[in-house]
C-alpha cells in the first residue's frame, strides 16, 4: 500500500464513518459487484477507526472527559455505600447512603452503559449472519432502502427535548439494539442510531452526541479483540508512517463531519441522504437480480 492509497482510504473511512450512507453496505455492494479486495491489514483497520476514534474524542473531549470522572467518582460512591451498608448491619446504625446517580454526566454513563450491553450481545450472536449478509448484493441493499426510511423518519420526528436526566434506562437499550442492528450491511449506525434517539425524544444536538459517544465502547473493544493478530504482522517503520497517514486524514476527515451532521440534523436535511440511500439501495438490489 503506498501513501496515496493510504489518504484515500483515510478520506473514505472518515466520511462513511459518520455520515448515514453505510460504510459496510457499499464495501460489500463494491466487493459483490467488482470483485474488489481492499487489501487492508489487521493493524491498518485498526488505526483507521482510532482514527476516526480521535474525531470523536476531539469534537467532544469536554463531555467524554467530565463522564470519565463522575464514571470513577460513581465506583468511589458505590464502595462508599457499600461500606455504610456493613456498617448499618453490624453496629445496627441507621447511616446515609450517598446517591449515586444525580446528575447529568453520571446519567449519561449510565445510558452508555446500558446501550452497549445489547450491542455486544447482538454483535457476537449476530456475527456469523452479518458476515453471510455481506456476500450478496440483496441484503445490503434492502438494508440501504430501510437506511433511507430511518432517515426520513428522522426528517420528520417532532422535536425533543429530553437530557440524560429525562432518559430511561428502557430508552438505552432500545438505542443500544439499534446499534447492534446497524452491523447489517446497508444499515447505517450513525443514521439508525441518531433516528432512535430522536424517536426516544432527545435533543437533537443531544441525540448526535449520544450516537457517537455510543461508539467509543464498541469500536474500542472490537479493536482490543484485532490487536493479537494485528501484532503478529511485520511491519517496517515506512509501511508504518503510511498507515499513520491515513489515521490521521480519518481524523481529519471525521471531524468535518461530524461537525457537519450536526448541521444536517439540526436543518432537518437527513432527507438529501435517504434519496442517497434509496438509489443505492435500488442499485443493489437489481444488481443481485441482473449479475
Amino acid at each position: 500500500m503506498n501513501i496515496i492509497q493510504s489518504v484515500f482510504l483515510g478520506i473514505v473511512q472518515g466520511v462513511t464513518e459518520f455520515l448515514p450512507v453505510s460504510s459496510s453496505g457499499h464495501l460489500a455492494i463494491l466487493q459483490n459487484i467488482f470483485h474488489i479486495n481492499t487489501g487492508s491489514t489487521m493493524l491498518f483497520d485498526i488505526l483507521l477507526h482510532l482514527g476516526t476514534l480521535a474525531a470523536i474524542f476531539i469534537v467532544y473531549h469536554k463531555d467524554i472527559g467530565k463522564m470519565i470522572v463522575e464514571f470513577f467518582k460513581m465506583i468511589g460512591d458505590l464502595f462508599f455505600n457499600l461500606r455504610i451498608f456493613f456498617l448499618n448491619k453490624i453496629h445496627g446504625t441507621s447511616l446515609k447512603y450517598r446517591r449515586v446517580v444525580h446528575n447529568n454526566y453520571r446519567k449519561f454513563v449510565v445510558l452508555i452503559l446500558v446501550s452497549t450491553i445489547p450491542t455486544a450481545l447482538i454483535g457476537v450472536v449476530g456475527k456469523q449472519l452479518v458476515a453471510a449478509a455481506s456476500n450478496t448484493l440483496l441484503i445490503p441493499g434492502i438494508c440501504l432502502l430501510m437506511t433511507g426510511v430511518l432517515l426520513l423518519i428522522a426528517d420528520n420526528s417532532p422535536e425533543g427535548r429530553k437530557l440524560p436526566k429525562e432518559i430511561t434506562c428502557k430508552n438505552g437499550i432500545l438505542i443500544g439494539i439499534a446499534q447492534g442492528l446497524s452491523t447489517l450491511p446497508g444499515l447505517s449506525r450513525s443514521g439508525t442510531t441518531i433516528t432512535a434517539c430522536l424517536l426516544c425524544g432527545m435533543d437533537r444536538r443531544f441525540a448526535v452526541k449520544y450516537s457517537f459517544i455510543l461508539s467509543i465502547p464498541a469500536v474500542l473493544g472490537a479493536a482490543v479483540l484485532e490487536i493479537k493478530d494485528a501484532a503478529a504482522e511485520s511491519v517496517n517503520a515506512g509501511t508504518l508512517g503510511v498507515y499513520l497517514a491515513g489515521m490521521v486524514v480519518a481524523a481529519v476527515v471525521g471531524y468535518i463531519c461530524i461537525k457537519a451532521l450536526l448541521i444536517v440534523v439540526r436543518g432537518k436535511k437527513f432527507k438529501y441522504f435517504s434519496w442517497y440511500c434509496f438509489a443505492a439501495g435500488l442499485l443493489a438490489i437489481a444488481g443481485h437480480f441482473l449479475i
